[in-house]
């Protein structure tokens, strides 16, 4: 592969992965908040089709992201109510609904289905994208890859870096101590639950009206991306910075199974298809497999300094969920 192929197939992971950071975003601030939404997999395709499906009548690709982002808002408002205010079960709930907005993406779309609609133009940087290497892979893009750049640091800063964004990890850790100090915690949770779905829901538009433009219902390829986006949210930590990485890491695998196609005859394509999914899943089972029991007693038998060495990697790679993550909260 020569040099310039190798940037232009970089820069194409880096677009590629920009629905799902949206997604792992959005559902990171949800968790932190300590409410799980597993309908991101639904979400995913119900707001791609109605992107596209809003984009296509109005001919604006604005309505066509607002639309998403609305019905990302209403399924986690949904969550929000059952969860919080019903006390259902955060995992029946956005399980079920993940199984409904799925099969609704795909009967309400099918007039929609291989219909041409507008996309997002491309809009290089100037002078930027003109910088060998650095222009073609970060300033060549178009402006939903520069919005998942923004919205990367804006969730790191505010998650981190501002007193809402303590409260927030103080609403997802503990709660009861959040609320002695004055915190309404389930309109924190209700706020991050709704937010973090409209965030999943730019991730449906920026498939259907950038990525992969257009709307082909079952045959999309976008079934499955919401549990992996679910898998990053864990493997990031619940870490803006790192989850985005996961993203990026996850784009990468698929941009290098297609790339060795041709170099890997002897294997069928479709493995290496959907290879990326379960080395995802692998590279997730490693981040935490290091407060296991067996793995202790393996690292016992080790000299020292490699003991060191490899716990010292453990640390670093091994990540914990906010503490009520899941759990209701009960004013007393």
């Amino acid at each position: 592969m020569e040099f310039d192929q190798l940037i232009i197939g970089l820069a194409g992971v880096i677009a590629t992965a920009s629905p799902i950071v949206f997604a792992v975003l959005g559902e990171t601030l949800t968790e932190r908040a300590g409410v799980i939404n597993l309908s991101v997999n639904g979400m995913i395709l119900l707001t791609a089709m109605s992107g596209f499906a809003v984009a296509a009548t109005t001919g604006s690709v604005i309505l066509g992201f607002a639309a998403g982002m609305l019905i990302g808002a209403l399924v986690g408002a949904l969550v929000a109510f059952s969860s919080i205010t019903l006390r259902q079960s955060q995992v029946a709930i956005g399980f079920v609904l993940a199984l409904m907005t799925r099969d609704l993406a795909y009967y309400l779309g099918s007039p929609f289905t291989g219909q041409n609609g507008p996309r997002v133009p491309p809009a290089p940087i100037p002078l930027l994208s003109d910088i060998p290497v650095v222009g073609p892979l970060f300033f060549d893009h178009d402006l939903v890859v520069y919005l998942s750049f923004i919205l990367i640091a804006v969730t790191y800063l505010w998650l981190f870096r501002t007193t809402p964004g303590l409260v927030l990890q103080g609403v997802g850790e503990k709660p009861a101590s959040a609320y002695v100090r004055g915190v309404d915690v389930n309109r924190q949770r209700y706020f991050y639950t709704i937010l973090g779905g409209a965030l999943v829901g730019l991730a449906g538009p920026a498939y259907s009206l950038s990525i992969k433009a257009g709307w082909q219902g079952t045959i999309s390829g976008l079934d499955g991306i919401g549990w992996i986006a679910l898998a990053i949210t864990i493997f990031g930590g619940w870490n803006p910075l790192r989850a985005a990485t996961g993203a990026y890491f996850f784009a990468l695998l698929q941009w290098l199974s297609l790339v060795l196609q041709p170099v890997l005859t002897g294997i069928p394509s479709q493995v290496l298809q959907v290879a990326p999914f379960p080395l995802m899943i692998l590279t997730l089972l490693l981040v935490n497999f290091g407060s296991t029991e067996w793995v202790r007693r393996r690292l016992s038998a080790l000299p020292e300094d490699q003991r060191r060495a490899v716990n010292a990697l453990i640390r670093r790679l091994n990540v914990s969920p906010p503490s009520a993550l899941g759990t209701n909260f009960r004013k007393q």
